[in-house]
């Protein structure tokens, strides 16, 4: 994969924290497909840039790689573009969710769910996932479904909002654990609103369910960014069946005013979702597995007593630190300060436990970070 020197390009993961290596922020250092900067090099030569269009192929294109290659079905009319996703997922609360009601999350969860719910007036309902060892220092998260149903049991409760695959832990739920969501949520009449942002970042072995095709009631937000390292181009898509949910989604999103989108956005999610772009997307895939594997290697090598979760999907290693004896925003401090290597501490996501760290960069550059930290003599 070519990764490009970063620094000093007004990127916020490496210009942020000037003279730290970035295993933060969930973007890559690798740069983008080829057919996407052709795509966009192309647009860039015909020298206008005016109020997009969302055109004809823009839908074939998306509707197409959800259908050919998740099983996901849909229509263009059941699609509202937008600028992102996390403006998405607030536009979705705005529209489906009253002020001062509850909106149920599975922490430890992507951070702005938090800020999302919050700045929209409703109350964060935490319904923490279980740990469940496997191995000798790996565990994997599971979904506590009783306390599920005791939150969607409580009529002030009325959305919930799913991370599939979940950042930070690295899950990718299952068909079985996605049909008991959809049942309970169902039950208790609890709107369910999917992040599936990291859809495509699967590892070996592991398949994504798209849960909007064991709810049909489901809102689903979807973007390329993450797989294709475009979040810059502002593009993602909102996926509902429903009507109703649509036009009170698209009022949401006219208030917030994310309804335009620009033209490399468009151009780019078109030519990554082609045979171009999916071709690119499995070598991609391949050089983040062996990342791990060298992640998973080194730390049970230097620091058995750390417990990896077992990455499913993303390229997100989530990583239990309690056996170091501090805090995972203790342990991320010095680790900047002495190491001059930036990562993500677990608080943001709701568990202080934990640390998080990026390993979509070149190997050389994993190998430094790594370096770095093993000379903390922890």
């Amino acid at each position: 994969m070519f990764a490009p020197s970063r620094a000093g390009t007004g990127s916020y993961k490496w210009d942020e924290y000037p003279g730290t290596i970035p295993l933060w922020v969930a973007d890559m250092d690798f740069a983008t497909a080829p057919c996407i900067i052709e795509a966009l090099r192309r647009r860039v030569d015909h020298g206008v840039f005016g109020y997009t269009l969302v055109r004809d192929e823009y839908y074939e294109a998306l509707t197409r790689w959800y259908a050919t290659r998740h099983g996901f079905r849909f229509t263009r009319e059941d699609v509202i573009y937008t600028s992102g996703v996390v403006p998405a997922v607030s536009a979705i609360i705005k529209a489906l969710v009253k002020p001062g009601d509850g909106v149920i999350v599975m922490t430890p969860v992507y951070n702005c769910f938090f800020s999302s719910i919050r700045n929209n007036g409703c109350r964060i309902v935490e319904c923490p996932l279980t740990v469940e060892p496997v191995g000798y220092d790996e565990f994997l998260y599971r979904m506590d479904f009783d306390a599920l149903e005791r939150l969607a049991a409580d009529e002030s409760n009325t959305m919930f909002i799913l991370c599939n695959p979940h950042n930070p832990g690295g899950r990718v739920w299952t068909p079985e654990e996605l049909t008991r969501v959809r049942d309970i949520c169902h039950r208790h009449g609890v709107q369910v609103l999917s992040d599936e942002i990291h859809c495509e970042l699967t590892m070996p072995g592991y398949r994504y369910t798209p849960y909007g095709t064991i709810d049909s009631e489901a809102v689903v937000c979807v973007s390329p960014s993450k797989a294709f390292n475009t979040a810059g181009l502002q593009i993602a898509n909102i996926i509902s069946r429903s009507a109703e949910k649509r036009e009170l989604i698209n009022r949401a999103i006219n208030i917030n005013e994310v309804c335009d989108v620009n033209p490399f956005g468009v151009e780019g999610l078109i030519a990554a979702y082609s045979v171009e772009g999916a071709k690119w997307l499995e070598s991609l895939k391949s050089y983040l597995a062996d990342n791990w594997a060298y992640t998973r290697d080194f730390f049970h090598e230097h620091f058995p007593q750390c417990r990896l979760s077992r990455l499913e999907a993303t390229y997100l290693p989530w990583i239990d630190v309690t056996g170091l004896g501090m805090a995972g925003s203790r342990l991320a401090m010095e680790i900047e300060q002495k190491c001059r290597v930036k990562i993500n501490d677990g608080a943001m996501y709701g568990d202080d436990r934990y640390i998080r760290i990026n390993i979509a960069c070149p190997r050389q550059l994993l190998e430094e970070a790594y370096a770095r930290i093993l000379s903390l003599g922890l």
